[in-house]
């Protein structure tokens, strides 16, 4: 490091890969919002690159905002920028390594983690994600958004009902990509004996929040309103990130078993932030694209879902796909069961992990029809109303998991 900089009381790190057109905008927001709100603490911008071909470090080495101009105190210490490559595995997981490790080594207070292909950061983004950790002594800061009823579809069928049941803590987004934390949890996570596995790839958000939650600090979410990305269609090929994302949740299902098992309900963790309103964008949704995929699993699955999830879920199923499109509907309990099913085989090994993962993909997209179908005329917060039952049947259902576990 040549930053002459041997301290710093924050650290804001900026994963990136071939993202010159984005980043100097994320750069300008976190650097404007660490004037804005910490003007008496020492800061480092720290660009983690995964060997960028379109000059991503560039832009962040060259990238300036006259303060002046904008703001009326000016900051006593100046905000430093460092770009440094990262060695190990491919992936957001080795980024984020690299930038704890600078955390670490120059003594940081708190953190925090922002994508690089972010258009909607604000500096209060700074402000919102390390307020909790210098000022409330939390040690993680999750993400919260507003996001269109189509989009997150895997967190909100999978991921948050399921942290939320195993582990009792209501985290909105568990895979956000933006993270606030302490530097004791920094510390925490690099003694991890994970950084030459798959969360080094991916799965590290998942990964992060789950550490956090299951090792018992202390945690919050804070508003951030919308997170603007390129929006995809909840129908497009997903097996690939399903692999990713579903496997790590499993994995660490099989992990902290210990902990899940004594939790019996959920509690809200402390919220930061205003709640205001945001217009989102549309997600387009193709029903009858996911509702031929789930048939043809119905017909091409059947002799590995029947080892999995059993004949009487089995042709539960197969009698759904019968339904005409419009009136399709995929029952939450068995939505749920069949979930702790796929969970139970993943620690039975009942088949590799990718080859596993991928059989559910025609039920995730079955799942995700189904509740297109139920909440296209409904307004945002009768939408999520619908997500909160579905979380309900998650802890409900819960005892089947523990039950079946050894």
């Amino acid at each position: 490091m040549t930053t002459g900089l041997e301290h710093a009381d924050i650290v804001v790190g900026i994963p990136s890969y071939n993202n010159a057109a984005t980043i100097g905008h994320v750069v300008r927001a976190v650097d404007a919002g660490l004037h804005k709100y910490f003007p008496d603490k020492k800061a480092v911008i720290v660009n983690s690159d995964g060997g960028s071909k379109d000059g991503t470090p560039d832009v962040v080495k060259n990238t300036s905002h006259d303060h002046a101009t904008i703001f009326l105190a000016h900051k006593v210490f100046p905000v430093h920028k460092m770009s440094i490559p990262y060695t190990g595995l491919p992936g957001k997981g080795s980024a984020i390594r690299a930038i704890m490790e600078t955390a670490v080594d120059m003594g940081a207070t708190a953190c925090a983690v922002v994508d690089s292909d972010l258009r909607s950061i604000t500096p209060e983004w700074i402000e919102l994600l390390l307020s909790p950790v210098i000022k409330n002594d939390f040690d993680f800061v999750a993400p919260l958004y507003e996001r269109h009823k189509f989009d997150g579809t895997i967190t909100n069928s999978i991921v948050y009902p399921m942290t939320r049941a195993l582990y009792g803590k209501s985290i909105r987004q568990p895979i956000g990509g933006e993270f606030g934390f302490s530097g004791k949890l920094a510390e925490f996570y690099l003694k991890q004996d994970v950084w030459q596995t798959d969360v080094a790839r991916f799965g590290i958000d998942i990964w992060m929040t789950t550490e956090a939650v299951a090792n018992n600090f202390k945690v919050c979410q804070a508003y951030l309103g919308a997170k603007i990305h390129d929006p995809k269609d909840p129908g497009s090929d997903l097996s690939s990130m399903l692999v990713q994302v579903v496997g790590s949740l499993f994995g660490l299902t099989e992990k902290h078993a210990h902990h899940w098992k004594l939790v019996n309900s959920s509690v809200e963790v402390p919220t930061f932030g205003f709640r205001y309103y945001v217009g989102l964008e549309h997600v387009k949704v193709n029903v009858a694209r996911m509702l031929g995929i789930y048939r043809e699993g119905v017909k091409d699955l059947a002799d590995i879902w029947v080892e999995i999830i059993g004949q009487g879920d089995y042709g539960q199923l197969k009698e759904m796909a019968a339904m005409p499109d419009d009136a399709f509907r995929f029952p939450l309990p068995l939505w749920t069961s069949i979930i702790y099913d796929y969970c139970i085989a993943h620690h039975k090994r009942k088949l590799p992990e990718g080859q596993l993962i991928k059989t559910l993909t025609p039920l995730y997209l079955g799942k995700t029809a189904s509740f297109v179908l139920e909440v296209i005329d409904m307004e945002q917060a009768e939408a999520e109303a619908e997500i909160e039952k579905l979380c309900l049947e998650y802890e409900k259902g819960k005892k089947h998991l523990a039950d079946n576990w050894s």
